[in-house]
């Protein structure tokens, strides 16, 4: 079975307007999987395994921008104000985490996942990560019509090696909605409002710290309401307390039913529960390990451990602008292989040519773009020991200008 979710706020009259969140579940029978319209256009490079420990993994999304209007095509600076609010989110770096209360802070994770604007599209072209299509529906409904080109919408990318998300007008006051783990893949994803969608731009408040985006994506990763979807209901994760239904706007702590099991009471700064924005700040060590298990060798997700697409260097066919060909001619890139990937403790970098007269600058950086190595190549194999470095996900960046390469390296 297959969950179809999604987020819906209706307008409250008492002395004044508020807007408040509510999610309803409808069920369907998916597709089994391994059926041809799950495997349609799927690419895998190398081949299957299981995660390494702390590792950080990066997820490509392609975000399908489908308007009506001139103001629903919202800016680049609007979707790059929602991918920093996802990775803040799911890294515990959003500025809001110091609000966790003392109660809930030693269950407040880091989920160690990332998220990328694809750089690589389905035919191994250069891509932005961003489509934007006009499109004559004025709004679309929770039926997945924005997902297929012929219904108005615009076609999903292999979901083995991205994530969809859709921005559009959604009927009424929509926010959004997910599919889950096991979707049909030419479903598979998540849809949101355009105008909830980032923490810049055009965005309505009370939801415009992008947490509509976390929260579909986390129910994409496989995370259920957190207080069930039933009364005193069960999210199948251990550290998250019983609560006895969901929460809207901002309660004040503690906030105690009768299926608290203590007086520290409902998680509702929890991104799965429906508080508004502001008062969203916390994934738990438990809802990590959920989401986690997800990418583990044998879980629904494991593809996108093998995914390439966030590294622009495995493009082909874009072409070079104008004013950078005379470079490129007087200074041809220089063809490199690095290997293993993973890596343990000795890194290789072979060139084509036996010897780099001028050396070629190689830098190796961490995922939050800090620069934790550095040196010169300057003959045709180099090795180097990378022992120092901590488990996890990091770039190797060769050359500058249009010679540049970037290279995803995975230390275990």
């Amino acid at each position: 079975m297959r969950a179809f979710l999604f987020i819906v706020f209706f307008i409250s009259f008492t002395s004044a307007l508020s807007a408040q969140r509510v999610c309803t579940v409808d069920e369907y029978v998916a597709k089994p999987k391994g059926t041809k319209d799950e495997n349609k256009g799927s690419i895998l490079l190398g081949p299957r395994r299981d995660t390494v420990s702390n590792e950080i993994i990066t997820i490509p999304i392609v975000i399908h921008i489908l308007y009506n209007t001139g103001q629903q095509n919202i800016s680049n600076a609007q979707v790059i104000s929602q991918l920093n609010a996802l990775n803040n989110d799911f890294r515990m770096l959003n500025e809001d985490a110091v609000n966790v209360p003392a109660a809930f802070k030693t269950r407040a994770a880091d989920s160690k996942i990332m998220f990328c604007l694809a750089q690589v599209d389905p035919n191994g072209r250069s891509t932005t990560g961003i489509i934007r299509k006009q499109t004559s529906k004025e709004y679309f409904l929770g039926d997945d019509g924005m997902k297929f080109s012929i219904s108005g919408g615009d076609d999903a990318w292999d979901p083995t090696h991205y994530l969809n998300i859709w921005v559009c007008n959604m009927f009424g006051r929509s926010l959004g909605y997910s599919t889950v783990p096991g979707a049909p893949a030419d479903k598979d994803g998540v849809v949101i409002n355009w105008n909830v969608f980032g923490t810049t731009g055009i965005v309505k408040a009370p939801f415009n710290k992008g947490r509509t985006t976390t929260h579909e994506v986390a129910h994409w990763l496989g995370l259920k309401h957190i207080w069930g979807d039933d009364t005193c209901g069960n999210d199948d994760v251990d550290d998250t307390p019983s609560q006895k239904s969901y929460n809207f706007y901002c309660p004040v702590f503690p906030k105690v039913s009768n299926c608290s099991t203590d007086g520290d009471g409902d998680m509702y700064m929890n991104y799965m529960d429906l508080t508004d924005d502001a008062c969203m700040n916390m994934f738990s060590n438990g809802q990590k390990i959920k989401m986690r298990s997800l990418f583990a060798l044998n879980g629904s997700r494991n593809s996108f451990l093998n995914s390439f697409q966030c590294d622009s260097s495995l493009a082909t066919g874009g072409p070079l602008p104008l004013d950078t060909i005379a470079d490129v001619k007087s200074k041809p890139p220089v063809s490199l292989q690095v290997f293993p990937n993973p890596v343990k403790n000795q890194l290789n970098i072979i060139s084509q040519y036996d010897v780099l007269p001028d050396g070629l600058n190689c830098s190796i950086y961490d995922v939050q773009g800090k620069k934790v190595y550095e040196l010169k190549l300057r003959l045709q194999k180099t090795q180097f020991d990378v022992s120092f470095l901590s488990p996890g996900v990091y770039f190797l960046k060769t050359g500058e200008g249009p010679a540049k390469k970037m290279f995803k390296i995975i230390k275990i």
